[in-house]
C-alpha cells in the first residue's frame, strides 16, 4: 500500500531538482540488471544466467540529494522473431528498447568482456539502436573485467569497440603490450585523455576517476602501454547502411570498466551519472526505488530462481498466479503463489526429488524478498499442471 501510494502521489520536489533518464542496453547476460541493482543499492531486478530474465518494463530510481537518476533496462533486447516465440515474449517487450531510447538522456552500452565470442564487437541490434538515436549521448561500459586474466585484452577491446575514437578524439596506441604468457597475470591498462572538454568529468577509466591511472584495482601500477587521445575528430553519425561491416561505435563520450556483480567501480560510474543530470522535475518520490509494484518484484524474484534451477526452455513455460498476498498478525507478509506448468514432467522437475527443488526456490526467493521489503516473509509455492 505504501509503494502504491508513493507511485500514485506527487513526487516530493527539492528546490532545484535535477534528473537523468538512463537507458541500459546490451546483449543478454551482459549484466544490465546486476548493474542497475548495484546503482540502486538493493536487489529489485531479477538476475540469472539464462537469457530474458528481465521481462518487465520497469525503471529503477536513484535519488541523491537534489538529483534523481532513472534507469531503464531493455528487457528483451531486440530479440529475433523466432526466439521471441520460443521465450513467449510479447510485442511490448520487443519494442521496449526503442521506447527506452526515445526517452533517454544518456545510454549505457554494456559489454561482457569475459565472453570471448561476443566481446570484440557490438551486436548489430545495439549498433542499429545507436545509429537511430545519435542525438542521445552514449557511454561504453566494459563489465566483468575481474574475470579477465589478461588485462591487455581491454586495450584491444577499447580500440575495437570505439573504432579508435572516444569523445571526439582519436585514440593512439603509444606502446603495444607483449601478448605472451608472462604478461597474462595482471597486465594493466592505462587510458589518458589530453585536455578533456570543459565542464565534463575526464573519466575514461575508473581509476582515473580515483586520481590514479592504472586499471587493476589490486594496486598494480600502469605500464608504459597506454591509449592517448590525439587531435579532435568530428563524430560522424552513421545511418543503417554503414552498419554492415561495423564492429564499434565512434561516438562514445566516456569509457568505464567495472565488475557489477561485486560492485567494483560502480560508485565511480554513479558519480559520473549524477554529474550528467540536468535541471528538471522529479518523476518519482524520493523513497521510491522502482516503478514496479511489490507483486511484480515478487514475481520476478521467484521467476529468477525458477530460471536458475530448471533446465533449458522449461522455465519459460511456467505461469505464476498469486493466490494470497496479505499482512500477518505480527507484520509479516504472507504470500502464496501457484506455479502452473504445461506438462507433468515439468512439474516433477520443478518439485524435485523429495520436494528439494521447490523448497530451495521458496527459501532463496523468500530471503531475497525479505531484503527487498525489509520485513519477514512467509512464502509458499504450489506446483500444478495447467488445464
Amino acid at each position: 500500500e505504501e509503494q502504491e501510494r508513493l507511485l500514485q502521489g506527487q513526487p516530493d520536489q527539492p528546490r532545484n531538482p535535477k534528473v537523468l533518464r538512463i537507458a541500459i542496453i546490451g546483449a543478454p547476460n551482459a549484466g544490465k540488471s546486476t548493474l542497475c541493482n548495484q546503482l540502486l543499492g538493493r536487489k529489485v531486478f531479477p538476475v540469472s544466467k539464462k537469457v530474458h530474465t528481465t521481462r518487465c518494463k520497469a525503471r529503477g530510481v536513484v535519488t541523491y540529494e537534489d538529483t534523481q537518476l532513472m534507469t531503464m533496462i531493455t528487457c528483451a533486447w531486440l530479440t529475433p522473431l523466432h526466439l521471441s516465440f520460443r521465450h513467449k515474449l510479447d510485442e511490448a517487450m520487443l519494442t521496449d528498447p526503442w521506447d527506452s531510447m526515445k526517452h533517454a538522456d544518456l545510454v549505457l552500452v554494456l559489454v561482457d568482456v569475459s565472453d570471448h565470442w561476443t566481446r570484440n564487437s557490438l551486436s548489430k541490434e545495439v549498433l542499429k539502436c545507436l545509429s537511430e538515436f545519435p542525438q542521445v549521448p552514449s557511454v561504453l561500459v566494459l563489465n566483468k573485467v575481474d574475470l579477465l586474466k589478461k588485462k591487455f585484452i581491454l586495450l584491444e577491446l577499447v580500440n575495437e569497440l570505439t573504432e579508435g575514437i572516444v569523445n571526439g578524439r582519436k585514440l593512439e596506441v603509444r606502446a603495444a603490450l607483449e601478448q605472451n604468457s608472462s604478461s597474462s597475470a595482471k597486465a594493466p591498462l592505462q587510458i589518458t585523455q589530453a585536455s578533456p572538454p570543459e565542464n565534463r568529468a575526464p573519466v575514461s577509466s575508473p581509476d582515473q576517476a580515483r586520481g590514479g591511472s592504472d586499471l587493476d584495482s589490486s594496486g598494480v601500477k600502469a605500464s608504459e602501454s597506454s591509449l592517448v587521445t590525439g587531435a579532435p575528430q568530428g563524430p560522424t553519425h552513421n545511418g543503417p547502411r554503414d552498419l554492415k561491416d561495423r564492429k564499434g561505435w565512434p561516438c562514445f563520450q566516456e569509457i568505464f570498466m567495472l565488475a557489477a556483480l561485486h560492485g567494483e567501480e560502480v560508485d565511480t560510474l554513479k558519480r559520473y551519472l549524477l554529474m550528467q543530470a540536468k535541471p528538471g522535475p522529479w518523476e518519482f518520490h524520493s523513497r521510491v526505488l522502482t516503478s514496479q509494484s511489490p507483486q511484480e518484484i515478487c514475481n520476478n524474484i521467484i521467476r529468477e530462481k525458477i530460471l536458475e534451477y530448471l533446465p533449458l526452455e522449461v522455465p519459460y513455460g511456467v505461469i505464476q498466479v498469486t493466490e494470497m498476498w496479505e499482512e500477518g498478525q505480527s507484520g509479516e507478509l504472507l504470500i502464496v503463489q501457484s506455479l502452473l506448468v504445461p506438462r507433468k514432467s515439468h512439474m516433477m522437475m520443478l518439485i524435485g526429488r523429495g520436494g528439494k527443488v521447490i523448497s530451495r526456490i521458496a527459501q532463496e526467493a523468500g530471503q531475497d524478498l525479505m531484503n527487498v521489503f525489509l520485513c519477514d516473509i512467509r512464502l509458499k509455492l504450489k506446483v500444478e499442471v495447467k488445464s
